[in-house]
């Protein structure tokens, strides 16, 4: 069942209904939905689909004969090989000039790997010969760097050729947990906080009603697709998978400055930083920094990858116990005791995900949103505020700004009226007496009376976990 993507379907198939010569460019890292996506798109549309290969240009060449042929042909086994990839693509001309056909070359920076002279010929081609045609041709890619770079940066052959791009990205929350409308609000944030949002992996965890029993048959296990996932991703992405798999340890260890990662893993700094740049690129670490930051040293580094972080934080661990088959044991004292603190930090993403969902609701249009660490130099101590959103617009000096100002808690209790004290005392470091403050705390345990009563007249505004997941909320 292909579930979620309404927007994107719309995009591809609005362009479709133009009958105008097409190139959309779709990317996303792996696993993350595009050909599902695509095939979705194309299920009842004419269709040549191309899936490059990471093999040589002759190998790339049969491949596409085949799926000439196949479209020509549909069921045939064998087809002849076209002599060049200019005889391939007059093919595809030709059949494009009287009916509209959908050319899908799937995986390209595969086939520019081979042969680099393939965003050279197809801007030509999208220039002059498919230019008078009824193509529909889909780019798709999930080298995210490559696809910024070589296809749609200035310096690409092929810049200016597109006519509409998808940045596919993992589902939200509240899309994630479109897949298990049975469960519950709590498990199904644990289930994102696993997958990170993509199918592929919900898919795969095969959820049928007990996350727990799930995660150790499918994650707990070495012979668990899941459990391989990691390390086979590192070694099809990166000519050095060994020296990533300890940075990201590093990281997952408590290492976040680049300085004590380097030490970690003993590189020099400026190597570190060339490996976590290709992380960031991959979407597993990202670089962090405060709102309001105005120093280099408060910039650190997570794993922000929900897949990688649970993985790193919970196999090599557990290595020994899931060797031994001994998971089901050792589970709710080695992983299950430890998912709040676990889902602490998914909870902020999926509290900052609401604000930005809920623009419209807010006492006034956020430009930014983020946290904020520093010293609080009245208490002599370091401190941390999970949400701080900043006015869009610009302020009047006499009257101040405008500060939304937040706490996350996963916990299973209630939240008091302390945490709203606390609230206040940390935003006091940041803002002055002319700055106005509205302040949010969300809460998976709920709040206590005198809290609730304190949000009844106006002085904060209190979310639990299940109105994050009610759609009309």
């Amino acid at each position: 069942m292909f579930l979620c993507r309404e927007h994107e379907l719309q995009v591809l198939n609005r362009r479709y209904q133009n009958k105008a010569c097409e190139c959309v460019v779709i990317y996303g890292r792996r696993r993350v939905g595009k050909t599902a996506l695509i095939t979705e798109f194309t299920k009842d549309k004419k269709t040549i689909l191309f899936p490059a290969l990471k093999a040589t240009a002759r190998d790339n060449l049969e491949a596409l004969s085949k799926a000439i042929a196949a479209y020509r042909n549909p069921g045939i086994s064998s087809a002849p090989v076209y002599r060049s990839f200019d005889d391939a693509f007059a093919e595809i001309t030709r059949l494009a000039k009287d009916e509209r056909i959908v050319f899908v070359i799937d995986e390209l920076p595969f086939l520019c790997e081979a042969d680099d002279s393939i965003p050279s010929r197809l801007q030509h081609l999208l220039d002059h010969e498919w230019k008078e045609t009824k193509l529909y041709l889909i780019l798709c890619g999930s080298s995210m760097s490559f696809m910024e770079k070589e296809v749609l940066s200035e310096k690409s052959p092929l810049f200016g050729r597109r006519t509409a791009q998808l940045k596919v990205m993992p589902l939200s929350y509240m899309d994630a947990a479109r897949f298990h409308p049975e469960l519950s609000p709590e498990d199904n944030a644990f289930i994102y906080g696993i997958t990170g949002g993509i199918p592929h992996y919900i898919n795969l965890l095969h959820v049928k009603g007990n996350v727990r029993d799930a995660l150790i048959d499918n994650f707990f296990d070495r012979s668990a697709y899941l459990f391989e996932e990691p390390e086979n991703l590192l070694r099809q992405e990166l000519r050095e998978p060994a020296i990533y798999n300890s940075i990201i340890t590093a990281i997952a260890e408590g290492a976040s400055k680049a300085s004590e990662i380097a030490s970690r893993v003993h590189l020099e700094s400026s190597a570190c930083s060339k490996y976590l740049k290709v992380l960031m690129e991959l979407g597993i670490v990202q670089k962090i920094e405060p709102v309001m930051n105005n120093s280099k040293k408060k910039i650190i580094y997570r794993i922000t990858n929900p897949f990688f972080r649970f993985w790193y934080r919970y196999v090599p661990s557990n290595l020994m116990s899931i060797t031994a088959g001994r998971m089901d044991r050792v589970f709710d004292v080695s992983v299950g005791d430890d998912i709040s603190n676990y889902m602490g930090q998914i909870f902020e993403t999926m509290c900052h995900a609401w604000l930005i969902d809920h623009m419209e609701k807010l006492p006034f249009q956020l430009g930014s949103i983020g946290e904020w660490w520093g010293h609080d130099p009245k208490e002599k101590k370091e401190i941390q505020i999970d949400i701080v959103g900043l006015e869009s617009k610009s302020f009047n000096r006499n009257t101040g700004k405008r500060f939304l100002i937040g706490s996350c808690k996963y916990r299973n209790e209630p939240i008091g009226v302390e945490e709203l004290t606390l609230l206040k005392d940390y935003a006091s470091v940041i803002t002055t007496a002319k700055d106005q403050c509205f302040y949010f705390i969300f809460s998976k345990g709920g709040f206590t009376e005198g809290l609730k009563k304190i949000g009844r007249e106006g002085g904060v505004t209190l979310i639990n976990l299940e109105d994050m997941y009610r759609r009309d909320a």
